[in-house]
């Protein structure tokens, strides 16, 4: 018999954290308990976190430098002003420019490491790269503090990632399977919204109902053993799942129940539906939603995807945030928009290039928005080229303890080890991660 499991395995035989179980090697079942820890109240309840895989640039986007010529700016030298007087962003994100007042910029972003692997495992987990220890990221710790183990009581699990996982670290590191993400796959922009484990694309509401009675009918096991507690057990786990799939559980992802209006501003593409998908589950209570946004990696025609994927950008962003904050849940959803670098200041012209840009740790940017954290604030700067930072430097550290922070999450609280070693939320001085300071500029 194979050990490959499947999360679609997972969820029909009933074992989704759901349950308080998750799969791990093979069908062993594993359960950690996250150390006691004082109680912490936060004024975020969830996290929304754009994470632009392969390194946006700073530039381009939230750090313009139109007065460094053409070398570093190429045909993107017009900013545009902002609502909030002074700030100035990138000339393709008009309706971002509108809600400047909901987020801040951090321009001093920097750990000076420029390979995708280690510079991802340090921005998602603020942690050195390289020890013996492999620590969890951002989204597994929300799980570990706010998910199952805290009380948090949906059947759709309290890590989401839309759509595919990111592929270049575990993200649960140390934590295990249990704190891994739910990745969804699927395209939320298909007219049906295939998401893994949950919805097929050959398989209706009326079949699962049928296979779900069949099942039943075969189940001599639980027929012949009714008082066992374990059988008990497995039942109500089936009856979870087929709850997630068939239930209230699986509407979350259906989008034709929003106005077409509503998907039309958000763009008819796989990221805008991604954040009308997200903010549906900040509805529903989910703590931690990763949107894995692919295709930033531009060494080569920088300018020419730059047009192309810069508005798509805009147009998500911008209806995310308006939406929460009309529904009034930008108070309590923090939005932290970033990659693992940002892209060399010095356009590549040259072949094969023509008109790339590379890989720059030293100096990059992030935005955050909501959760307690001020709007229309810009932290740290860079340099006139944008390639030093010149005024207060952010590392990943820094960012992510203000989000545990915000969240009520202990700095100092103890994770679980499988080996025992006290681990903490937060580094200790003893791992010598440098660190600018949290951002009490803006909370």
């Amino acid at each position: 018999m194979s050990n490959q499991f499947s999360r679609r395995d997972a969820l029909h035989l009933g074992l989704l954290g759901a349950a308080g179980l998750w799969v791990g090697d093979g069908l062993q079942l594993r359960s950690w308990a996250a150390a006691p820890a004082a109680k912490r109240t936060g004024k975020a309840k969830s996290v929304i976190q754009i994470w632009m895989w392969g390194g946006p640039c700073h530039i381009d986007t939230f750090d313009p430098k139109p007065e460094a010529g053409n070398d570093y700016c190429g045909p993107l030298n017009k900013p545009i002003e902002t609502n909030v007087s002074g700030i100035r962003i990138g000339e393709l994100l008009p309706l971002l420019a509108k809600q400047a007042d909901k987020y801040s910029i951090i321009r001093g972003m920097t750990h000076n490491n420029n390979a995708h692997e280690t510079a991802s495992y340090m921005v998602q987990t603020g942690r050195n790269s390289g020890g013996h220890i492999v620590y969890p990221s951002t989204g597994a710790v929300v799980s570990l503090f706010k998910g199952y183990d805290a009380g948090y009581k949906d059947l759709i699990p309290p890590y989401i990632v839309l759509t595919e996982p990111q592929g270049r670290f575990s993200e649960a590191g140390f934590l295990g399977n249990r704190y891994k993400p739910f990745a969804t796959g699927g395209d939320p922009a298909q007219s049906r919204f295939l998401v893994e484990g949950i919805v097929a694309a050959d398989m209706t509401a009326e079949k699962q109902i049928a296979r779900r009675e069949l099942l039943r009918q075969l189940d001599t096991f639980g027929k012949n053993l009714p008082g066992d507690s374990s059988m008990n057990a497995l039942t109500k786990s089936q009856d979870q799942a087929y709850e997630l799939i068939l239930g209230d559980g699986a509407k979350v992802f259906d989008l034709d129940q929003e106005k077409k209006e509503t998907r039309d501003r958000y763009g008819r593409n796989k990221f805008g539906q991604s954040c009308l998908v997200a903010r549906r589950l900040v509805e529903r209570g989910v703590p931690y939603i990763t949107i894995n946004y692919p295709g930033w990696d531009t060494h080569k025609d920088h300018f020419t995807i730059m047009r192309r994927k810069l508005p798509e950008m805009d147009a998500g962003i911008a209806s995310l945030l308006q939406d929460l904050s009309e529904r009034g849940l930008l108070d309590s959803t923090i939005i932290w928009w970033g990659g693992e670098f940002g892209r060399t200041p010095k356009v590549m012209w040259e072949a094969p290039w023509n008109g790339g840009r590379g890989h720059w740790g030293k100096a990059f940017c992030s935005m955050v928005a909501g959760g307690g954290f001020k709007g229309g604030q810009v932290i740290g700067a860079t340099d006139a080229h944008g390639e030093e930072v010149k005024t207060r430097p952010v590392y990943p550290r820094d960012l992510i303890g203000s989000i545990y922070q915000q969240m009520g999450i202990d700095p100092a609280a103890k994770m679980p080890h499988p080996e025992g070693l006290d681990v903490r939320v937060s580094p200790t001085v003893a791992e010598e991660v440098p660190t600018g300071g949290l951002l009490k500029e803006l909370v």
